[in-house]
This record gives structure tokens, C-alpha cells and sequence, in this order.
């Protein structure tokens, strides 16, 4: 799980804390950190330059001379062959003595006769792809679309700048598969509070049922499945700040609406779906076991057979998706789309990951829900995804949700003994530390027990909660003992040494000892 401090930090304020001190205090409270990279490290010496003059190559037809302002007392002049470089052009401009990803290094030089003091860079020689910066440009030099002043580090302008953290989470804390849930930790380990987001959907009026109607034929294989349509919808490109927090965690932009589902995945561990509803026949959706041979053609082109161990979302003649794995190509969004289906379910995790394996088409979305999520995150997840839609003003969402909820709660209260806690530990922790640490932790705590939330599956037994205790108590505090035990002192008994003696004779008569087997 890859996500920036940046993230974090609008969640819980850890400003003031280097990366190295927020990798270790998080690896020591159960959150381990693989890694810590910074995006930008390889570009070194490159700003926005302001094309002022553009003049043809004396002795190259292809080339132009171009005039830029970089910020400094003199400007520079860079030779190019780029076709869609203008006078007034604000581009990334490698100066002399500049390094690009992959270990390139720019320096001054003449083309054909004429001085080049540098290169203007496309986004590929910036490390980025068409959709991570709205200037990029297949054919030739990206133009920094923002108003900016020449010389300003072009790492502050595409958000490369920015620390990204690694973390390697266990299959156990699925809810860590989240930004939220490393926010939490994150709280939680820096004594400080947690700023989740305020959710609120306005609406547009209108009811959902009037336009989509939710049947769910295997409540056991979805225990939970909520929808939401959203009309007028605009696909376009997603603002800066989304697309450099999908980078950040590496996932590439792709359109405004799929970008949000994708935000919903990292911001809750939610995976989500987008139908576009005119594809939608009879207006339905029937979530129910496939029939035998089956067939579906997936988002990435490629028919699958199904079987009827497999969860599908079907509309009501055709699958439209295969659950919790990957959409159907007869129901993606496309630019011309108007009215869409926000599907969050939640899916049986077994289930989901046979159907991946059988398939061999494990996602992003099939690697979660085999973790087992929390049903009671979809409805909250879905109305973020809903907010972000009218963030955005890409689309009016219709008022209404519908819900089919079959989830139960299963959890059960776990007491909470000081006493046998410490002895299990070997430690001294007040009674008072530990209730404070688990309501941090966001259980419940009353009369001597602890109810475990909804996101926490994990929890079953006292040493769960006596390993969350300690987690944030600090390993470090535990203290050093040596080995203590009793053993048995050895030796033989009597008759095994008549049995040896015995032996000795016999073999020094002459006689060799056979192994034998008695019944």
C-alpha cells in the first residue's frame, strides 16, 4: 500500500515530523514501513522557461531557435525540433547540468552550429504518463498549464515533491488497505486526533427507484449491495490534486468518473463500480450466481466463461459485470455516457477469490474483497463517492439510495483483565492506559469488556486485545528477562542399566545384538 504524508497529513497533523521518525514510530506500532521514496529525486535542475522568441535553424529545416526566460538575469537559449512550441509557452526547461528519470543528464551543447543551453522536456522524459499532467502532449514539449512564474522548480508545479510512503500491510488488517485506516494508526500512534472527512450528498432531486430497481438472489455471496445513480454526468479530466493522489499511489488517471471509484478504493479499501445505465436493460440489476458456460466479455476485451460457483451482476436479460472482480465491457463508461450507476457492494471474500483464480484476472478490486471487508463501510463509501461527483460538478446525483442489506453483526465482547493481561505481557500497564489506548483505537469500552469495531475482524481473543495494548504501549518498554523453566535432571533409571550391562557382556562373549519386533 503506497500512499504520500501529504495525504496523511490532511487527516491527522503530523507536521514537524521527518519521514524517517514517521517510518519507524509506525513499523513500532504495527504498521510496517517498507519504504519511503520520493518521485521527484531524479529531476534535478529542470524549471518552467517562457518561450519569448522563436527563430528557424540557420543550417536545419527541422530545428527552431528558441529565446526563454528561466527566472534568471539572462535567458537561455535551447534548440528543439518539438512542432508545438509557441511564443508565450510556458514548458519544462532541463538547464544545464540537469538530470530526467532513468539517469539522464542534460548539459549544453551545440546542434547543427548553433549553442543549445538545455532541452525542453515532454512528459515522458519527465517520468509521467498522458494522463498525470493536463499540458502533456503525445507529439511534442508539455506546456505547464499553470500560471506560475519562469524558473519555478517544475517538481513543485507537477506535485513530485511530495514523500510516498510504503507500507507492507498483513492479510489480518485489511482495513490498513485504506488511507483512512493507515490515518487512523497514524493517530494513534502520534496522540493526536483524526480529521475524517465530513460526508454529505446534496442531491438533485428525483428518486432513484424511479430509475433502477436492486435484486439480490445469493445473500450469502453478497451481504451487502447499495446503488446510486448520478445523471448529466460530464467525463472529463480529473483536477491536479486527484490525479497527482492517484500517482502518489500508483494508479494513473483516467477520466474523471473512474478516477472517483478509484480514489473510493484507496480512500476507504472500498472497491466500487460505474454502469453506464443505458446499457442497463430493463433498468435492473440482478445479482445472482452465473449459469453453466455462461459468457461475458470483461473491461479489458477478453470473453470469459463463467460457472455457477461465480458471483455476476446482471442486468435483467445479460451479465453486466463479474462481481467483485471486474466490469463487463457491455456497460463501461465512454465519453458520450450521461446517466451512471454507482454500484459499492460487499462481496463474500472465498468466493471472490476462486472466481479471480479460475479467471486469472486477479485486480485490485478481487485482491481486497478476498480480505474480507467491512459491509458497514459501502453505504458511507458510496455517498463519498457521490460528494466527490458534485466536488467535481461532474454530474447531478439523484436523490435516494438503494440499500439491500443482509450483513449482520457478528462481533461479540471481549473482557478486558488487566491482570491477566500484564502476565500475558510480562508487563506493568495501568488499567487506565489500556482503556484509553483501545478507545483510541475506536472499540468500545464498558463495565470490564470491549467491543471490537465493525472494520476489525481481527479481534477475537484476549491476546488480540492485549497485542493492541502493547502495539502502542511500545515493544521497546517491555522488559528484558532471562529464560526461566524447571527440567528433569537426568540419567538412568535401574533397569536400563541391567539393560546396558547386560549388553556389554553378551557382546564381549562373542555375540552380535539383532533388533528384533515383538507384538
Amino acid at each position: 500500500m503506497k500512499v504520500s504524508m501529504e495525504w496523511i497529513g490532511e487527516l491527522v497533523d503530523i507536521s514537524g515530523v521527518t519521514p524517517k521518525e514517521y517510518a519507524d514510530r509506525m513499523t513500532m506500532s504495527g504498521s510496517k514501513v517498507e519504504g519511503i521514496e520520493n518521485p521527484g529525486d531524479e529531476i534535478q535542475n529542470v524549471v518552467v522557461g517562457k518561450i519569448l522568441k522563436i527563430e528557424k535553424h540557420p543550417d536545419a529545416d527541422k530545428l527552431v531557435v528558441c529565446q526563454l526566460d528561466v527566472g534568471k538575469e539572462e535567458n537561455i537559449q535551447i534548440v528543439t525540433g518539438a512542432k508545438n512550441v509557441y511564443e508565450g509557452q510556458l514548458v519544462p526547461a532541463a538547464l544545464h547540468k540537469s538530470k530526467l528519470p532513468g539517469g539522464v543528464e542534460i548539459t549544453k551543447g551545440k546542434l547543427r552550429g548553433v549553442l543549445s543551453q538545455g532541452m525542453m522536456c515532454s512528459h515522458e522524459e519527465l517520468g509521467l504518463g498522458m494522463g498525470d499532467y493536463p499540458g502533456a502532449n503525445e507529439n511534442g514539449i508539455m506546456t505547464v498549464v499553470d500560471d506560475v512564474k519562469p524558473g519555478t522548480d517544475i517538481k513543485d508545479v507537477l506535485g513530485l515533491n511530495k514523500h510516498i510512503v510504503e507500507f507492507e500491510i498483513t492479510p489480518n488488517r485489511q482495513d490498513c488497505l485504506s488511507v483512512i485506516g493507515l490515518a487512523r494508526e497514524t493517530a494513534v500512534t502520534f496522540d493526536k486526533p483524526l480529521k475524517l472527512p465530513e460526508v454529505t450528498v446534496k442531491g438533485s432531486g428525483g428518486n432513484v427507484n424511479d430509475m433502477l430497481s436492486v435484486e439480490v438472489k445469493n445473500t450469502e455471496l453478497c451481504k451487502r449491495y447499495t446503488a446510486r445513480v448520478v445523471k448529466n454526468v460530464k467525463i472529463g479530466p480529473s483536477p491536479k490534486w486527484l490525479v497527482e493522489r492517484l500517482r502518489g499511489c500508483g494508479l494513473r488517471s483516467i477520466n474523471n468518473i473512474v478516477d472517483i471509484t478509484n480514489y473510493i478504493l484507496l480512500e476507504y479499501g472500498q472497491p466500487m463500480h460505474a454502469f453506464d445505465i443505458s446499457y442497463l436493460e430493463g433498468s435492473k440489476i440482478v445479482v445472482r450466481n452465473a449459469e453453466e458456460n455462461e459468457k461475458i466479455t470483461t473491461l479489458d476485451g477478453v470473453e470469459r466463461t463463467l460457472d455457477p460457483s461465480m458471483l455476476v451482476i446482471c442486468d435483467a436479460k445479460k451479465p453486466v459485470a463479474v462481481a467483485g472482480v471486474m466490469g463487463g465491457e457491455n456497460s463501461e463508461i465512454k465519453d458520450d455516457t450521461t446517466t451512471i450507476v454507482f454500484e459499492t457492494a460487499n462481496f463474500d471474500g472465498k468466493s471472490i477469490r476462486l472466481t479471480a483464480k479460475k479467471l486469472g484476472m486477479r485486480t485490485d478490486a478481487s485482491a481486497l474483497y478476498e480480505k474480507f471487508l467491512d459491509p458497514f463501510m459501502v453505504k458511507e463509501a458510496s455517498d463519498r463517492a457521490c460528494q466527490l461527483v458534485e466536488m467535481l460538478g461532474a454530474g447531478e446525483v439523484v436523490d435516494g439510495i438503494i440499500d439491500v442489506n443482509n450483513a449482520e453483526d457478528k462481533r461479540e465482547w471481549i473482557e478486558v483483565n488487566p491482570e491477566k493481561i500484564n502476565a500475558f505481557l510480562g508487563t506493568d500497564i495501568s488499567e487506565q492506559f489500556m482503556v484509553d489506548t483501545l478507545k483510541k483505537l475506536d472499540f468500545e469500552v464498558k463495565d470490564g469488556k470491549c467491543l471490537a469495531p465493525t472494520y476489525r475482524q481481527d479481534i477475537e481473543f484476549m491476546a488480540d486485545i492485549a497485542e493492541e495494548v502493547v502495539r502502542i504501549y511500545g515493544y521497546d518498554k517491555i522488559p528484558s528477562t532471562l529464560l526461566r523453566g524447571e527440567t528433569t535432571p537426568g540419567g538412568r533409571n535401574e533397569l536400563k542399566n541391567i539393560e546396558i550391562k547386560t549388553k556389554n557382556v553378551l557382546s564381549g562373549l562373542g555375540l552380535y545384538e539383532m533388533a528384533c519386533q515383538t507384538k
